[in-house]
């Protein structure tokens, strides 16, 4: 449909909801020049402004005519918390003042922005303290940029590195926010935003099936990783709510439909629970389980505590023996250590912990 904004017809929309034809179609009925689109839009995605009077190469009549038509929300940062490790946790808070956090993992070799797709979450995981908070909405496709582009300038500032890498590892499910999500990693790996590789993007699901193929059928092109944390449906189920209607078996279906569209493989990641899921059966079954779907990697998590819930991680050697029986089963697998566990800010442990806004 082609659309004719008016300024009454815009006003009060988020402009970064805007196509570039739909912009381009306003600023043309306000009698501007076709080249003011790319300007406006290269403010909006390339320099990340937030606000109309940031944007200095247009006229003062022009911002204040954006200004009058739409409305420019954006997240700011309202606390952030620096672990022993150097990894940094950022407060970020919404235009309506919802609360979410975000992380910046630094390490030798990559510099990770850990992302939050959805403010709280649904799913209730019993080992996540993101699972016992109430979802109170998803995130938008700008707002998720706006997470990113706030943890590179971090990582910019601190490490004078620019971010090699972004996980949807963060608060809530990616893909029970699939629009969004999509949206703002085309917003991230387009030439006119911050140009990043689809493969340098990872997104983590707790196991969607229905949506897990919808990414296959939209040829997405990032990574895919599914947090499995047991190999089977009875104590999967115990932990993990949602495999109650996501069986394993729908899962390892979807996978291969995943691969066979996109090519690409899948990681496993596995948080061990001392006594849980940390035996040599458990071991075994993973094997199983691996070889049934296109993973390239089992990423074996240490477990982070949470006040709400009484798992703890196994120690080093029952650690170092359920690697060793995957690594003789011819499993690739690494170990996973845990990153900014002092501020709260490891996997598992983002919650918004000292805010009573939820």
């Amino acid at each position: 449909m082609n659309y004719l904004y008016t300024m009454k017809a815009a006003a009060n929309r988020n402009i970064r909801e805007l196509s570039f034809e739909e912009l381009s179609q306003f600023l043309e009925a306000s009698g501007e020049k076709r080249f003011r689109a790319k300007q406006v839009w290269d403010w909006l995605w390339k320099h990340h402004a937030h606000s109309f009077a940031d944007m200095t190469s247009l006229s003062k009549e022009l911002r204040e005519r954006l200004g009058n038509s739409f409305s420019l929300p954006a997240l700011t940062v309202d606390a952030t918390q620096y672990s022993t490790d150097g990894t940094i946790k950022s407060r970020f808070r919404t235009h309506d003042g919802h609360l979410v956090e975000g992380v910046m993992i630094p390490s030798p070799e990559r510099f990770t922005a850990c992302v939050s797709s959805q403010i709280g979450c649904s799913l209730t995981c019993r080992f996540c303290a993101t699972g016992y908070m109430e979802k109170r909405r998803n995130l938008h496709a700008d707002e998720i940029v706006d997470e990113v582009v706030h943890i590179g300038r971090q990582c910019q500032t601190i490490h004078e590195r620019k971010l090699t890498n972004i996980v949807f590892m963060g608060m809530g499910e990616p893909l029970l926010n699939y629009r969004n999500v999509m949206a703002a990693i085309q917003r991230i790996t387009s030439p006119e935003g911050l140009g990043m590789s689809p493969r340098r993007i990872t997104v983590s699901t707790a196991g969607i099936a229905k949506m897990i193929r919808q990414l296959g059928d939209d040829l997405v092109r990032c990574n895919l990783a599914l947090s499995l944390h047991a190999a089977n449906d009875t104590k999967r189920h115990e932990i993990m709510p949602i495999n109650e209607s996501n069986n394993i078996r729908s899962l390892v279906d979807a996978l291969i439909h995943f691969y066979r569209q996109t090519g690409t493989k899948v990681t496993l990641e596995y948080i061990l629970f001392d006594g849980f899921n940390d035996s040599a059966s458990d071991a075994e079954e993973l094997t199983r389980l691996y070889r049934q779907v296109p993973a390239d990697l089992v990423n074996l998590i240490e477990y982070n505590p949470i006040d709400k819930a009484d798992f703890r991680k196994p120690d080093e050697h029952k650690t170092a023996t359920f690697m060793a029986q995957l690594e003789k089963n011819r499993v690739n697998v690494r170990l996973r250590r845990s990153r900014g566990r002092d501020i709260d800010a490891a996997c598992g442990q983002l919650a918004n912990k000292d805010t009573q806004a939820f």
